[in-house]
């Protein structure tokens, strides 16, 4: 039993697919790195509210996401089987699902901004700001869907470059209007966090718009066209819901805990240095979890792949290579979050002293719960999601969001425990799962072909 395959073509796969999602997910990351560290000039205040004002996108983020997984993974299990048709099919109803989710967001921000951001902190300075930010932002919402979708589609049918290339433009266009309308420039006043909503809003648009093009007049594999996406099927619907239920659900979950950790942290005494340090910290999260996601994404695409052409064998021995590969990757990046956590948050000079002095302790917790984001994430997302055993990520997620992280940051809250020790509460999951990672892979019962 080999415990790393000879397979040379696993390995080149996983580089040619893992190289632009990361590379995507990292200008993205430099996308909301530029936002932050322009706006942390204008003080804790407007970075408490830029990130609270951000928590109905990281809901449409992860619903999106959930979305997108489901045109993935089942996308990629009929690539396998070479059949182009029902691709289409499964992408033009992941959109019509997209297309609803954004027009929904879209209404609850723009008219309820600050009942929204008063679900997260009671600081009436940051849901000021942050409404503010919302009501502009939330603009941009069907865009995005629109762009996700198309993208996991392409990455479905290893096309993954475009939408390393929809980043990079969208990347200039945010970095450049953010300067312009933030400070003022150009003769135009100085419009704060609107401008920074606006300048996100601008380059979705520019993202959409150039991703539409690819799909439509540049795409060899599918060829789509707009016909193609108002094709329908009512048993890949069924298929789609079926499996794509328990996607969307564990994204649900995912992103009420994401709204609970901002709310728990917000309501903390000094939320404004509570919250901009979680935003820093988070921020840093971000910059390792990119190559994580994007290695994660390329195992998904192959487990997918192999396990729609039949080949079970192959995938076990994928599988045991996948797991050593990810377990050193963790600890590396542990050891550059402690080398870079002094610079990183040095860039934020802006900020209070007790932000930086919170943001210090939360990235020690980090350093120790991304060894265990590095494994089990890859493992139960990569292989037992992409394999088939959907719901049983579903599962477990839940189990650990509503049954361990929320009621134990609660009542550590509750008993006033240090910022960092309900901070390591929301984060200690990403240690429990490897566990629970490591005896569900190696049973090899999460193969099941979907198509």
């Amino acid at each position: 039993m080999r415990l790393l395959t000879k397979d040379r073509s696993f390995y080149n796969s996983l580089i040619s697919l893992a190289v632009p999602v990361s590379l995507q997910g990292l200008i993205t990351f430099s996308v909301t790195m530029a936002d932050n560290l322009m706006v942390s000039r204008l003080g804790d205040l407007a970075v408490s509210g830029v990130y609270m004002g951000s928590q109905l996108q990281t809901f449409l983020q992860l619903f999106s996401g959930g979305i997108g997984a489901a045109i993935l993974i089942l996308s990629a299990q009929y690539w396998g089987k070479e059949d182009r048709e029902s691709i289409k099919k499964i992408i033009a109803i992941g959109l019509h699902f997209s297309l609803m989710l954004g027009v929904l967001l879209t209404i609850a921000g723009a008219f309820f901004p600050s009942f929204i951001i008063s679900l997260f902190t009671s600081d009436a300075g940051v849901i000021a700001t942050g409404a503010e930010y919302l009501r502009a932002v939330c603009a941009s919402y069907i865009f995005f869907c629109l762009t996700q979708a198309l993208i996991s589609a392409m990455r479905s049918v290893e096309a993954a470059r475009i939408g390393m290339t929809v980043s990079l433009i969208s990347l200039v266009v945010n970095i450049a209007l953010n300067y312009i309308l933030i400070f003022g420039k150009l003769g135009l006043p100085a419009m704060g966090i609107t401008g920074a909503a606006l300048a996100t809003v601008i380059s979705r648009v520019v993202e959409t718009a150039v991703m539409v093009w690819y799909a439509a007049f540049v795409d060899r594999r599918l060829c789509l066209r707009f016909k193609d996406l108002l094709k329908s099927s009512s048993t890949l619907r069924k298929d789609f819901i079926r499996y794509g239920v328990p996607l969307v659900a564990g994204e649900v979950v995912w992103s009420i805990n994401m709204l609970s950790n901002s709310a728990i942290l917000g309501h903390l005494p000094n939320p404004d240095a509570v919250v901009t340090a979680s935003s820093i910290a988070n921020t840093l999260n971000t910059l390792i979890y990119v190559t994580i996601t994007g290695l994660a994404t390329a195992v998904g695409i192959i487990t997918g792949k192999t396990v729609g052409a039949g080949r079970t064998e192959l995938m076990k021995e994928y599988s045991r290579t996948v797991q050593i590969m990810f377990l050193m990757l963790g600890l590396v990046n542990s050891v550059f979050i402690l080398l870079i956590r002094g610079p990183f948050i040095g860039l934020y000079s802006n900020v209070s002293s007790e932000a930086s002095a919170y943001a210090r302790q939360f990235i020690n917790v980090m350093a120790v719960t991304i060894i265990g984001s590095s494994y089990q994430m890859p493992c139960l997302y990569g292989l037992v999601k992409s394999g088939g055993d959907i719901a049983f990520v579903f599962r477990n997620d839940t189990i650990f969001v509503f049954l361990i992280v929320l009621p134990s940051a609660i009542i550590a809250a509750l008993l006033g425990a240090s910022a960092w020790v309900v901070f390591a509460c929301l984060k200690c999951d990403q240690i429990l799962k490897c566990f629970v990672a490591v005896v569900k892979i190696n049973r090899y019962d999460w193969m099941k072909n979907l198509t």
